[in-house]
């Protein structure tokens, strides 16, 4: 995996052949990014290469994709992706231009319900303008690259940075991305008595922005916060009470407020972390691949390095690297979605 930023870009070739000559990989994939990751550091601008490798044991093995939408006059013809029969996960780096990413990853989640899809949105574009994805030796300038493992285990591991606020209610009237009700009451003056229950640094943290967060699988006797996919709230109707959010949403769905909150990202970062050790009976993994905003690092945090450190400490010094996403991909409630303002890493365990 090869992520790019900066003059790199001006002559990506060039660089993807270095690396081919070095390392010699029988699959190599990557983007043009804003800015990198590495082991306890973060460039978030400026010129800089993060290179991540890996071996697997016999039995396992990384096939490489190169997927594009073809688009005709009376249909839209998808291209490249891999047969996902067998696949134990897949990473994907999608081109934000030219490949529906939540169209492809709706059409996952029907067509290979079990498969992770790990990845982001590439940040970067060359020093011309053009889409900057690697496949091989190649450039491409649109549609999506990634690998489908094979017998390879895959942790998924989603942060959404976001701080859930005020009580749990269901959704009593919905249709598309519209909530009516909540409560059996109109959905914004729920919204409303909820806030004016908060404390006054929680109404502070709503003032900068409100999210909602929706409950996917809804087959489990209480919630946690990875169980909420973290979307906005686009508009609300003062007239009829209805609001509009970011997912579709449907009567019966679970929901409850959220708002970005970096001294929460911190705490949530560090616990899906450290859940993720614990599923490896506390043994150090492999490695992992980083996916994280451009939103977050110093922006979010005020300070350098925030999630590379973070990384570091809570995986043991596994070797870790990535980039700073425009939209990261990672499953919510055993699907994968789009998400925003999220560190989302692919955790690989040691072979036993």
């Amino acid at each position: 995996m090869v992520f790019a930023s900066g003059a790199h870009l001006a002559a990506p070739e060039a660089t993807l052949e270095s690396v081919q000559t070095m390392l010699d990989p029988d699959a190599l994939v990557g983007c043009g990014a804003g800015g990198v990751l590495g082991r306890g550091r973060e460039l978030e601008s400026g010129t800089a290469l993060a290179v991540w490798a890996a071996t697997f044991d016999d039995g396992g093995a990384a096939t490489p994709f190169h997927a594009t939408l073809t688009e005709a006059e009376t249909e839209h013809r998808l291209e490249g992706l891999p047969d996902l029969e067998g696949s134990s996960g897949l990473l994907m780096l999608s081109d934000p231009y030219s490949f529906p990413t939540d169209a492809v990853l709706e059409f996952l989640a029907e067509h290979a319900p079990t498969v992770p899809v790990l990845g982001g949105l590439a940040s970067g574009r060359t020093s011309g303008g053009e889409g900057a994805l690697f496949f091989g030796e190649e450039v491409c300038d649109g549609g999506a690259v990634g690998v489908s493992f094979q017998g390879v285990e895959m942790l998924p591991c989603v942060s959404q940075g976001a701080a859930p606020l005020g009580r749990e209610v269901t959704i009593t009237a919905a249709e598309g991305n519209i909530v009516h009700e909540l409560a059996g009451r109109p959905a914004l003056q729920t919204v409303e008595q909820i806030i004016s229950e908060l404390s006054p640094r929680e109404r502070g943290l709503v003032a900068g922005g409100l999210l909602i967060g929706v409950v996917i699988d809804s087959g489990k006797p209480e919630y946690n916060q990875g169980d909420f996919l973290v979307r906005g709230v686009l508009g609300a109707d003062s007239e009829s009470g209805a609001l509009v959010v970011g997912t579709q949403v449907a009567p019966g769905q679970v929901v409850r407020l959220h708002a970005r909150d970096a001294r929460f990202a911190d705490e949530d970062l560090r616990e899906a972390l450290k859940l993720r050790v614990e599923a490896l009976a506390g043994e150090r993994p492999a490695g992992a691949l980083v996916f994280s905003c451009n939103g977050r690092g110093s922006a979010m945090f005020g300070i350098s390095d925030h999630d590379a450190e973070a990384i570091e400490r809570e995986l043991g010094g596994a070797p870790s690297a990535g980039f700073f996403a425009a939209g990261e991909i990672g499953p919510v409630g055993g699907r994968s979605f789009l998400h925003g303002f999220t560190a989302t890493l692919a955790v690989f365990p040691r072979a036993s």
